[in-house]
């Protein structure tokens, strides 16, 4: 897929010449057209011992909940440097069965080609909608219980959680607090029992605050065939936009998820995702360094439309998921010396694979969640943004997101003092150079 995308720059382009005969079809001499451009390398801003190091928790991770997850059979990670874009690592892993035996294929590929629902982990980006729509303010209370539509089952949190507030409802993921946010925004005031009447137009209201944060839009990654994920299938009925203020109607790539939260964490800037660090000249000589043409600079695809005090409320909220108390995130991240904040995500869905046991004795397929995982650290200075995601989950209160992320998230840090003690040798990109036909046989394919 790099070498796709960047096919001109690796291959360069051939020296043309042109002949010129007499009558008799004699080349009386020869003209230079173009002189021709030899192939160029590039250097990847991928941390490949961090890569491997992800690959492998994501692998270890999988194999270990198989045993009591039926559906289980892929896993993703995305991590990059908020600051800049940067991919530091994108990883993705798939159990297939072969002969009886469980056999374990690369699919980084999916992190960008592959969406699913997302659920609580984008329940930052509605808080903000909130707040720059004025539905609501920063420190605005619902009382959380359960909500009753006419000709609907009750809509609920995963616990009744009374009077709260923005803050408390990130920390323990009320979905009620979003519902009534969500309402708030259509200009709609909860009467049990009464019927919902929401206009197509914030549905649209929602998206393009969404798609600030590159959620429902391309990333803009340098490389080809990337999805932007797809709007919920359904008619765009009542009910469904307070589905889509949990996560649980349009569908997102864990790249998505990554650009997301990253924009959160830098202060509002979506930042494109590049691969791709430096061009530089070919060398004759295997251990010899090719001199740059060409640095990739950082680029801000857009700042979104909000106030830095609503952004810095919603970090607050991150912080105390994975910091405070029965935050959701807190069995992980509580101890982690990194200071990291993030959202958790549970998304109720039906299986989305082609084996057979993702489906009943009628062929339907089966009910079951995907659970993610979105953060960074530290959080008062974000260096780090990741993203987890793993589809197709049967027990909800696993917590293989969390373990995943905890340990892709201790890896970095773990790599980082390492290289700063001198146990590890340190990351030198202008000394490292990558030639892409073997970065991507080992990580793209």
């Amino acid at each position: 897929y790099i070498e796709q995308q960047y096919e001109d720059v690796l291959h360069g382009t051939k020296k043309e010449v042109r002949s010129v005969a007499d009558k008799q079809g004699n080349t009386i001499r020869t003209e230079t057209v173009s002189e021709g451009k030899s192939g160029k390398n590039l250097t990847l801003t991928i941390d490949m011992e961090l890569q491997k190091k992800v690959e492998e928790s994501i692998e270890k991770i999988l194999k270990a909940y198989k045993g009591s997850e039926s559906m289980l059979d892929r896993a993703f990670v995305v991590m990059i440097n908020p600051k800049n874009g940067q991919v530091l690592s994108m990883a993705g892993k798939k159990l297939v069965e072969k002969d009886g035996k469980t056999e374990v294929e690369d699919y980084a590929l999916g992190t960008m080609t592959s969406s699913y629902e997302l659920g609580s982990t984008v329940k930052g980006a509605t808080i903000l909608t909130g707040f720059e729509t004025k539905a609501i303010t920063p420190g605005t209370y619902f009382y959380d219980a359960p909500m009753k539509f006419k000709g609907t089952k009750e809509k609920k949190s995963w616990k009744d959680f009374g009077n709260i507030d923005d803050l408390r409802a990130l920390q323990v993921s009320s979905n009620v607090y979003m519902f009534n946010t969500a309402l708030k925004i259509a200009g709609v005031d909860y009467v049990k029992n009464s019927s919902l009447n929401i206009k197509q137009e914030y549905f649209d209201k929602m998206r393009y605050y969404f798609r600030q944060f590159g959620l429902g839009v391309p990333t803009g990654i340098d490389l080809p065939n990337e999805t932007a994920g797809q709007i919920g299938k359904k008619d765009n009925q009542p009910g469904f936009l307070l589905d889509y203020s949990i996560g649980q109607y349009d569908t997102y790539t864990p790249l998505q998820l990554v650009q997301y939260i990253s924009t959160i964490a830098n202060g509002g800037y979506r930042m494109k995702p590049q691969i791709v660090q430096e061009v530089r000249e070919q060398t004759s000589q295997k251990d010899e360094i090719g001199k740059v043409v060409h640095a990739v600079e950082p680029i801000v695809l857009n700042k979104i439309d909000m106030k830095e005090e609503y952004i810095n409320q919603v970090k607050e909220g991150f912080r105390r998921v994975f910091q405070e108390g029965d935050g959701t995130g807190v069995r992980a991240f509580q101890k982690a010396s990194y200071k990291p904040a993030g959202k958790t995500g549970t998304a109720q869905t039906v299986y989305g694979g082609e084996s057979d046991i993702g489906r009943n004795e009628k062929g339907e397929r089966r009910e079951c969640y995907n659970l993610t995982l979105a953060g960074y650290a530290p959080y008062d200075n974000p260096e780090v943004a990741f993203s987890v995601v793993v589809p197709w989950v049967i027990n909800d209160k696993s917590g293989i997101n969390s373990d995943i992320g905890k340990e892709v998230l201790d890896a970095y840090f773990e790599l980082k003092n390492k290289r700063l003690t001198g146990e590890a040798p340190k990351t030198d990109d202008s000394k490292e150079n990558k030639n892409i036909r073997n970065v991507s046989s080992n990580y793209m394919n």
